[in-house]
């Protein structure tokens, strides 16, 4: 079993558990490299986010458990940087690039919070049509390595978070399958690594991992490289259900 995860979540920012305890979890799970990937602060939505001042205490934690736990365990600090966040990002080990909102005119639409949202959007924004939304929101996710300086590509297609069903588009339609391909492509240039994200499953949002089967198998027969992520937001889910998307993940360094 992989016995790496780069993201995760604590009570700095919207997780359950204090860095210590995520470590320990980790330890006593088997892994031998961990990372912490807090959500960077956003202005516009501090509800879920590390405040500026916490974010100074998250670093000073993490260094101080990177040499506690030294002979147990590689402890990494990294950043879950939003694509509309602006905190700088030079000091992390690595950078996890996520898209979280739509910004249309001056709003900031969260794309991960409820359906209704979603639906109100693409009503009040879209004429109704939401493989419009769809469309603007892989756009947007197609510029985050520019915009975040990421590693990583977060949950590529976290539009879908509350799609099960297709509650709420088609994940066949030729339009959305059209924006996320375009999306992939320009990010495959990119060279960066996407993630297998399994926390919307832990959480009870989705029945598969981020991203789907097929944007999955594209994007490795386009040549491009996965790597596993809990994105465990309570110690209990570090490396949840690894073992089902371990044949995706090739044996590759990540460019940290």
């Amino acid at each position: 079993m992989i016995k790496t995860d780069l993201h995760m979540h604590t009570v700095y920012c919207d997780g359950k558990n204090t860095v210590e305890e995520m470590v320990r979890s980790a330890i006593n799970k088997g892994f031998n490299c961990v990372g912490i990937s807090g959500h960077s602060y956003t202005c516009f939505d501090e509800s879920y986010c590390m405040s500026r001042s916490d974010t100074e205490k998250y670093k000073k934690d993490i260094s101080w458990l990177k040499r506690k736990y030294a002979k147990k365990i590689s402890l990494l600090c990294g950043i879950e940087q939003d694509y509309y966040s602006d905190e700088p990002t030079g000091d992390y080990d690595y950078v996890i690039g996520s898209v979280h909102y739509l910004k249309i005119n001056d709003s900031y639409i969260p794309v991960d919070e409820n359906a209704e949202i979603l639906k109100k959007a693409s009503e009040k924004y879209f004429n109704g049509d939401i493989y419009a939304l769809c469309e603007l929101y892989f756009e947007t996710v197609s510029d985050v390595v520019t915009k975040t300086k990421a590693n990583i590509i977060g949950h590529f297609d976290l539009i879908t978070k509350f799609n099960e069903k297709d509650k709420l588009f088609d994940e066949n339609n030729t339009r959305y399958i059209s924006a996320w391909k375009k999306s992939a492509d320009k990010l495959l240039k990119t060279g960066k690594v996407f993630e297998i994200n399994t926390g919307a499953i832990s959480r009870g949002y989705k029945t598969k991992a981020y991203p789907s089967e097929s944007i999955i198998n594209y994007i490795k027969e386009n040549g491009g490289h996965f790597i596993l992520s809990s994105d465990a937001h309570s110690a209990d889910t570090i490396g949840y259900e690894f073992e089902k998307y371990e044949k995706y993940i090739d044996d590759v360094m990540i460019e940290l």
